[in-house]
């Protein structure tokens, strides 16, 4: 009897040993417990610094849409007038060179019905294959300056071409791979100057790097935050275009445009003067490209 208890008793406590690192796990925690679980990174005192940087860059990026539109007796005939319109624009845009203006075209045809009036006098469309009065082609280009450049006299040379319709000139910016990380290492930098500044001016210096997060997630961690009105970082750092894309749009734009390309052979291509007189000053928008960064530092 002695024995067998014993060996409970033995048992008993090995279990308990063993259950006991498991009980003394930290439990995942809640947003809004007074008490959150610290990471390993905070077991000595740290600073958390969020790296908040935007720059303003020039569109790169410049997109315009025309269509023409034909109306003839037969499909062929229909199909072909608008075509042929769009043809001599097409060349002379993509004299340019693709990597340069990038030109989309396509051409849709559809039937015109003779029209009657019904018992109650509305006006329909006859829609019987031996009842088409006529077809009518629409013939779309759709353009996109990777040059912009030349947006201006991209779109002169559309006007001059007489489109049925002409849609807005939009712009956008696509950032080079260099310009994005040249901007996160910018990020790093301001990150580095606000831990510096704060521990500073709170008496501290800043000790060896514990953690580096280019997505600035750590610095939004609840132990950190606590509550989530709690995790925005401050005002952005302005950072100079020539830091970022080595240059600055102006003198990008005082070069001069390369020269225009030669007309089409075959004619029907907008004159000079036809595009000169119709050219208007478009000017690509500013638009503002940001980045952020979380570096945690030991203080001493």
């Amino acid at each position: 009897m002695r024995a067998s208890l014993t060996r409970s008793l033995t048992l008993g406590l090995l279990a308990a040993a063993v259950a006991a690192p498991a009980l003394a796990q930290t439990p995942p925690a809640t947003i809004g417990d007074r008490y959150i679980p610290a990471p390993w990174w905070m077991r000595d005192p740290v600073i958390a610094s969020v790296g908040n940087v935007q720059v303003e860059l020039q569109a790169n990026r410049a997109f315009v849409s025309a269509s023409f539109q034909s109306v003839e007796r037969s499909v062929n005939d229909a199909s072909r007038a608008a075509a042929d319109q769009v043809r001599a624009l097409s060349q002379a845009l993509a004299g340019y060179g693709a990597d340069k203006v990038r030109v989309e075209t396509s051409v849709t045809t559809r039937p015109i019905y003779d029209q009657y009036r019904d018992g109650d006098g509305v006006i329909r469309d006859n829609t019987r294959a031996d009842r088409i009065a006529r077809y009518q082609a629409d013939a779309a280009v759709r353009v996109t300056v990777r040059d912009v450049a030349l947006i201006e006299r991209v779109y002169a040379t559309i006007v001059a071409s007489r489109p049925t319709s002409i849609g807005q000139v939009s712009f956008s910016l696509d950032p080079e791979n260099s310009w994005k990380a040249n901007l996160a290492a910018e990020a790093m930098k301001d990150a580095r100057r606000r831990a510096e500044a704060a521990a500073a001016n709170a008496g501290a210096t800043l000790g060896r790097v514990r953690i580096i997060d280019p997505s600035g997630r750590v610095c939004q961690t609840d132990v950190l935050a606590g509550w989530p009105s709690y995790a925005a970082s401050g005002p952005a750092t302005s950072v100079d275009e020539v830091v970022v894309t080595g240059s600055k749009a102006m003198e990008r734009a005082n070069f001069a445009p390369p020269p225009p390309p030669a007309a089409p052979v075959g004619g029907g291509a907008p004159s000079e003067d036809q595009i000169e007189a119709a050219r208007l000053a478009l000017q690509p928008p500013l638009q503002t490209l940001t980045d952020s960064a979380c570096i945690i530092y030991s203080l001493n």
